[in-house]
């Protein structure tokens, strides 16, 4: 008997709920804001990447494409019961203002800015409403940018080492922090940031046992290669003439030396072994890896924003 009108559909319907029942379907899960954003396909490790970490945010999928979208920041078309809604943070005066999907991020635009104004809201929308009614000139262009539309005068240039004749290039900017720094007991913190409201930040505690400013930063800089792909050109921005020295110069007699100095070991080795892998690996795709050094603690707003992110990681520690 031919199915009556209707009841195609009602049996879709039926199928995908009894889809979303069945305990064996593969789920994606998806984290947008925490220790290394991306999709995972156990709970363990979207765990290993959310516990612990403030404002993270995370969602199960029964897709891959539902849980990518989510991490880029769109709207997925099914997202699982019980699991956390977005919120947008939104700063229109702040040292990095703009819109974010995180506190944690959020709270590293307005920390230690005078006379900050900022406000959370449900939706998107409503975010972008707020900047456009209370946002200084620096807002106004930072959300041009975020949305591509007109939505005031043009703002004047920002305060930032980031070359405008470059639009290929990524820029990132890394820091690291250690509080106690060559003392027993000292805890330090990595920092990357790609820009505001950018999933990819992190701010994590730096790992290991041995907790140095040096190591922190060197991690930062690995951190930042780790977190785009391999034909994407890139320049690194970092206050320490260390890390950069390290990583592109230095190691070249090191490496002759047998990874020995007159003082003994070089300190550091796996870490600097490890970025200058990723470099040529890089190279051999005929990708760019650039390095520049910045004045810290110079109201750059990059390095401000990478610092806040090393500090608020150690913090965590």
């Amino acid at each position: 008997m031919p199915a009556k009108k209707g009841q195609a559909s009602g049996s879709t319907a039926t199928t995908s709920k009894k889809r979303k029942l069945d305990p064996n379907a593969q789920k994606y899960y998806a984290v947008r804001t925490g220790k290394r954003p991306g999709v995972y396909l156990t709970w363990n490790e979207c765990q290993a990447q959310t516990a612990g970490y403030r404002g993270a945010q995370y969602k199960s999928f029964l897709s891959r494409s539902d849980a990518q979208a989510f991490v880029e920041g769109r709207n997925p078309s099914t997202a699982s019961d019980g699991s956390q809604e977005v919120r947008y943070y939104a700063v229109a005066v702040g040292r990095d203002p703009g819109i974010y999907t995180n506190w944690e991020a959020a709270s590293v635009a307005i920390t230690g800015w005078k006379g900050p104004k900022y406000k959370r809201f449900d939706t998107r929308k409503d975010a972008i409403e707020f900047i456009r009614t209370h946002g200084n000139e620096a807002a106004q262009k930072v959300l041009r940018e975020q949305e591509g539309q007109e939505i005031g005068p043009p703002a004047k240039k920002s305060k930032t080492s980031s070359p405008e004749a470059e639009p290929n290039i990524q820029c990132i900017y890394t820091d690291g922090s250690a509080r106690g720094n060559g003392r027993a007991g000292a805890v330090a913190g990595v920092g990357v940031y790609f820009g505001a409201g950018d999933p990819r930040n992190i701010s994590e505690p730096l790992e290991g046992e041995i907790q140095t400013n040096q190591r922190a930063e060197l991690t930062a800089m690995l951190r930042a290669v780790e977190g785009v792909s391999i034909d994407q050109p890139i320049r690194i921005y970092s206050d320490s003439k260390y890390s950069i020295s390290c990583v592109t110069d230095w190691y070249r007699n090191w490496e002759k030396n047998n990874w020995r100095t007159k003082e003994g070991p070089v300190k550091n080795k796996d870490l600097i072994e490890a970025i200058r892998t990723k470099i040529e690996e890089r190279n051999a795709a005929g990708t760019k890896t650039l390095f520049q050094w910045v004045k810290g603690h110079a109201n750059d707003v990059g390095n401000v924003a990478a610092d806040a992110l090393a500090v608020s990681g150690a913090i965590r520690k």
